[in-house]
């Protein structure tokens, strides 16, 4: 696909609810990034939750610094923050001040496919937007897109597009130390694009959002 489809942008509403809510409903959504006058994205298959309250791996959790205020920020913006030379993209979610954010950890690439797998130096589709560190790289996110509205940016969409309700799964989020148990990881089960191990799925990880 080369151009964006016609749907309905996201409203500050959407995000500003709970996180768990947020990171479940944004599953199967459009999300793409203009980069050098071509969109780079696709479907939304992975989110993990955090929250303002009660969870020790949530950057919150240590109060509002330099590094994480844009998390402090209204809903809808972004929170990017770098790891391991890489980025990561959130969305902030509830009310400004509140602190609380949901990850995207994993999308379908659609749109811009040629550029996400020249970034990512391989036309393996598994391996171009499967991960956070990977996702934000093929897509051009850098910490300059940290506290951008994506809801009214020009060079961001976050649209409706997949309806996934009847296949989401949740699991304990990947790569932390504390509150590790918590399930608010949430993915679209059996899709190839989600990371994290195979077993957590129903069914075999094969499956795709667009026919192929």
């Amino acid at each position: 696909m080369s151009s964006l489809p016609d749907a309905d942008r996201l409203t500050r509403g959407f995000f500003q609810r709970d996180p768990l809510l947020v990171a479940r409903d944004l599953l199967g959504c459009t999300l793409a990034h203009r980069v050098g006058g071509v969109w780079r994205g696709g479907w939304i298959v992975e989110t993990e939750a955090y929250l303002s309250q009660g969870d020790p791996a949530s950057h919150s959790a240590r109060g509002r610094t330099p590094g994480n205020a844009s998390m402090f920020a209204e809903p809808g913006r972004l929170y990017v923050y770098p790891i391991h030379a890489k980025h990561c993209l959130n969305f902030v979610t509830e009310s400004e001040a509140i602190g609380s954010a949901v990850l995207i950890r994993a999308v379908e690439p659609v749109w811009g496919l040629r550029q996400m797998q020249r970034v990512r130096g391989t036309v393996d589709d598994r391996r171009i937007t499967s991960g956070p560190g990977m996702l934000c790289q093929a897509m051009g996110v850098q910490r300059d897109c940290d506290g951008v509205d994506a809801l009214s940016s020009r060079q961001w969409r976050v649209m409706a597009g997949q309806d996934v309700r009847e296949r989401i799964r949740s699991s304990p989020r990947i790569g932390i130390r504390q509150a590790a148990e918590l399930p608010l990881r949430f993915f679209v089960d059996g899709n190839r694009y989600v990371s994290g191990l195979a077993r957590l799925h129903s069914r075999p990880r094969r499956e795709t959002l667009l026919p192929r």
